[in-house]
């Protein structure tokens, strides 16, 4: 079994319908949404929910406004200034602050404080029309995204394992964050999917950076590379430099939106079109190399 994750290293570069277009291709897969914090790879796929599954993003203070004595020592001790004045003056905790470090719980002389766990979280698994799927929806402002990214996917390879499916496809978060390095450790295949951008090209040297701390294999795309080929040539010289196969080069394509919208994968929506015939030759690579010195792709004029 092969665990294959798609990374970029911003929004908004095309990852998820990548993803989906590959979801699309790929024969006995299951899929894995590790953007908890944001996932959209489900807008696309449209899961139908198996099981629902409760997570624990870790513990909220709260003030008993009737035993407080308003002594002011938690504030003190908040090292996340979470604890502030309401607007009838008495104490109040903002939850969106407050780490959960408990701290302001144990030294309340008054035992006015207590913590929850917050569980305003759940992650999913589903059917979709391409194989099973694993996701999860994070409340706004919740933490521990790495830990529930952890959950997801062992349960995605779990089912793999049981289904004796060929892989494991991750839609991964953007970025270099926690949700990132939970996405990344212990993965077979890293898929870069790159924005011929400045920022885009910044943004992967980072994510880069980033993998081969983890010692993985690492792949690239750049998608929509002809909305501004300078920045994609600098992108194919510097991947050349740091000895990453450039696996395809993908237009922009107005198809793509369209798909979208329509709840499909480029595949899907546009079976023959040059987008869709790039993507496969993308998976054919893929699911078949090991880290190569370099991949030979057709180019674009």
């Amino acid at each position: 079994m092969q665990e294959i994750t798609i990374l970029s290293g911003k929004g908004g570069t095309g990852k998820t319908s990548i993803t989906a277009a590959l979801a699309s291709l790929a024969e006995n897969a299951v899929f894995c949404d590790n953007d908890v914090d944001a996932a959209d790879l489900h807008l696309i796929l449209q899961p139908k929910i198996l099981e629902e599954h409760e997570f624990d993003s870790g513990w909220v203070a709260q003030i008993d406004k009737d035993d407080c004595i308003d002594c002011n020592i938690c504030v003190e001790h908040c090292r996340f200034d979470a604890i502030k004045r309401g607007s009838v003056g008495r104490l109040e905790v903002n939850p969106f602050s407050c780490e959960g470090c408990r701290l302001c719980e144990r030294v309340c002389p008054a035992v006015a404080i207590t913590s929850f766990q917050n569980m305003d979280n759940s992650w999913y698994v589903s059917e979709t029309r391409f194989g099973k799927m694993t996701h999860a929806r994070m409340g706004s402002g919740q933490e521990n995204s790495g830990k529930l990214v952890t959950t997801v996917r062992n349960k995605a390879k779990a089912i793999a394992k049981q289904s004796q499916a060929d892989f494991v496809i991750n839609d991964g978060p953007p970025g270099i964050g926690c949700p990132v390095i939970s996405s990344v450790t212990g993965t077979g295949k890293v898929l870069l999917v790159i924005e011929p951008s400045v920022s885009g090209l910044h943004d992967a040297k980072r994510l880069i950076e980033l993998v081969k701390g983890f010692n993985i294999p690492q792949f690239a795309i750049i998608n929509k590379f002809d909305i501004n080929r300078e920045v994609s040539s600098k992108i194919e010289a510097f991947l050349d430099n740091e000895n990453i196969p450039l696996l395809g080069k993908i237009p922009f394509d107005t198809d793509m939106v369209l798909a979208m919208i329509e709840k499909k994968s480029i595949l899907e929506y546009a079976t023959d079109s040059e987008t869709s015939k790039r993507i496969k030759t993308v998976w054919e690579q893929l699911k078949q190399l090991e880290k190569e010195p370099k991949i030979n792709i057709e180019s674009i004029a």
